[in-house]
């Protein structure tokens, strides 16, 4: 028999969530602050309650997406809701931090509850397709029975690990790296405009080079695990031509007056790395100098 599953928070993400169930069957009831935003799921199938404890009654699993942790703290923690929560699962899926994973995951056990953390690595278009990520991590018993409930929601949700923040933790990361290109791009675009390159040009060369710094990183990501720094036979770039570019960009933006606010931060891990004697190690060495502050 199926689970009865609550959604709380029907934003846009909320919304796709509730969907992919309704859409595999699943008797859902969803629940938002602002009621008028859950109704157009009642067209779809779904029940909306008033109240968050309505919600919680109503179901066996409960999935969370507001806004922050501080928001579920608010809406679960509630003296007429806290009670309800014995026997549940709760399956947290609103962007935090880990330690806030582990702190609520500790507080969910003490109420009786199971706990499951999660990352959606994904925009809300995505879910419930076969390109769907989400990372998940906690008891893995409570993945185990409900891998249907979950494989609804995307083709690609994963149990990560035990430690309730590593989802969390690993999403981070993973940002670290998107914003890590989206701040590359503003950078490319500002340079573009204050040199008068066609923007239209820039994409067609972004096209073309994304595969070389695609394995870049993969290299230096692979590499860093190793703990291979020193350059070798296999080495694709080391710092000394890195930091050489590195300089000819920064001297532009000089010259343009465009914001270097990220690219400081950039020089300061290429003057420690340097300054410690791997000018010529492999540009995985500089990872042995971005914990420093």
């Amino acid at each position: 028999m199926k689970p009865s599953i609550s959604v709380l928070g029907t934003g846009r993400m909320g919304s796709a969530l509730a969907l992919a169930l309704l859409d595999a069957g699943y008797r859902t009831t969803v629940w938002n602050r602002t009621t008028a935003k859950a109704e157009p799921l009642c067209a779809r199938g779904a029940t909306v309650v008033p109240s968050v404890r309505h919600a919680i009654d109503a179901a066996d699993i409960v999935i969370v997406n507001v806004s922050d942790y501080g928001a579920t703290s608010a809406l679960l923690r509630a003296g007429d809701v806290a009670p309800g929560l014995r026997g549940k699962l709760i399956v947290e899926l609103t962007s935090g931090t880990p330690e806030g994973a582990r702190e609520t995951s500790r507080w969910a056990e003490a109420q009786g509850a199971r706990y499951i953390d999660g990352a959606i690595l994904a925009t809300p278009d995505f879910i419930g397709t076969d390109a769907g990520t989400i990372l998940l991590s906690g008891a893995p018993e409570p993945f185990a029975e409900n891998a249907d409930v979950f494989r609804a929601l995307g083709g690609n949700v994963q149990h990560i690990g035990t430690e309730p923040g590593l989802a969390n933790a690993l999403d981070s990361a993973v940002l670290a790296l998107m914003w890590g290109a989206l701040f590359g791009g503003l950078h490319a675009i500002a340079v573009s405009r204050a040199e008068g390159i066609d923007l239209g040009e820039l994409g067609r060369q972004w096209t073309a080079t994304a595969p070389v710094v695609q394995g870049l990183v993969a290299d230096l990501i692979k590499r860093t695990h190793a703990g291979r720094f020193e350059s070798d036979a296999e080495t694709l770039s080391s710092i000394s031509p890195h930091y050489g570019a590195f300089r000819h960009l920064k001297d532009l933006m000089v010259a343009r007056a465009i914001d270097r606010s990220v690219v400081d931060g950039y020089e300061r891990v290429f003057q420690r790395a340097i300054a410690a004697g791997h000018l010529h190690d492999d540009f995985a060495a500089l990872s042995q100098f971005t914990g420093e502050t």
